[in-house]
């Protein structure tokens, strides 16, 4: 069993509690317009362009088609290729089994708290990820999931048994709103977090501020409402990220960073309506 992997992220201190690797999987069935990581969207076409401005000769063009053939060696990872791609995509894409996981995971044991499944979108792979789970769970490190809520999660039941816990995305309660920012209906991702609050596997729910609005207040309000039955028994954290443009396409920079007095607000809101972990960052 194999799964595309964009990247690993040796060490993170920002992908739940403690020191942990980051396994960033490529594709994403969402578009959202702050991505940014959007070289995780798609999959290379192999059409040679990334090639022709990599300044470090790292990539050699293949037949087309076929990804250029990456010589990791000479790479500065200057972001030239990722810049050039018209297909939101990567040339530096690994195609990794469950061994090579393992392999690559062998000599971090005692430097991380245990692994975070992110992306593009992991839940595009929850075979693999069922697979992998309990393997590194034997290594006593814990197993966590970074997800867009689009997939299905009750329906997971090899996956769930294994993950100890979840990190969710809420980006906007109104559907017309969430619509128009990720290209995707949000009724999923309601019912994937309140599956998940009932079991007790919610860690933290996320939503990105900016300063165009897309009804930030409607979206804790309405989590809060959700999710109040379960904040005593399970302390969910509500996590407010500020709008950057580092990575973003350029078209959506424009969205622009909100003010410190939206974002204070916001987590006065949150924490009125029962959260007692609210993050700014």
């Amino acid at each position: 069993m194999t799964a595309l992997i964009n990247r690993i992220i040796d060490h993170s201190g920002v992908n739940g509690p403690g020191i942990r690797m980051v396994l960033m999987f490529q594709g994403c069935n969402f578009h959202c317009r702050y991505c940014h990581v959007p070289e995780t969207l798609g999959n290379c076409n192999g059409c040679g362009i990334c090639a022709y401005h990599c300044p470090a000769e790292a990539l050699k063009p293949d037949m087309p088609g076929i990804a250029p053939q990456w010589i990791e060696e000479n790479c500065t990872d200057c972001g030239a290729c990722i810049n050039a791609c018209r297909k939101d995509s990567s040339p530096k894409i690994r195609k990794m089994s469950i061994k090579d996981v393992l392999d690559y995971t062998a000599g971090r044991l005692g430097q991380i708290r245990g692994i975070t499944c992110s992306g593009g979108e992991c839940t595009l792979y929850p075979e693999f990820m069922a697979e992998l789970f309990p393997i590194i769970r034997r290594q006593k490190l814990s197993c966590l999931i970074e997800t867009n809520g689009s997939v299905d999660l009750e329906k997971q039941g090899d996956l769930m048994k294994y993950c100890d816990g979840v990190m969710l995305d809420i980006k906007a309660a109104n559907p017309v709103k969430h619509q128009e920012l990720t290209g995707h209906s949000n009724e999923q991702v309601f019912k994937n977090a309140e599956f998940l609050a009932r079991t007790g596997k919610l860690v933290e729910i996320r939503t990105v501020i900016t300063r165009t609005d897309y009804g930030a207040e409607e979206t804790v309000e309405k989590a809060a409402a959700l999710l109040r039955p379960y904040l005593k028994k399970n302390d969910i954290a509500y996590r407010l990220i500020p709008f950057r443009v580092f990575g973003v396409r350029r078209e959506y920079r424009r969205l622009g960073t909100p003010s410190p007095e939206k974002l204070e607000g916001l987590r006065s809101l949150a924490e009125s309506c029962g959260f007692t972990q609210v993050f700014v960052s």
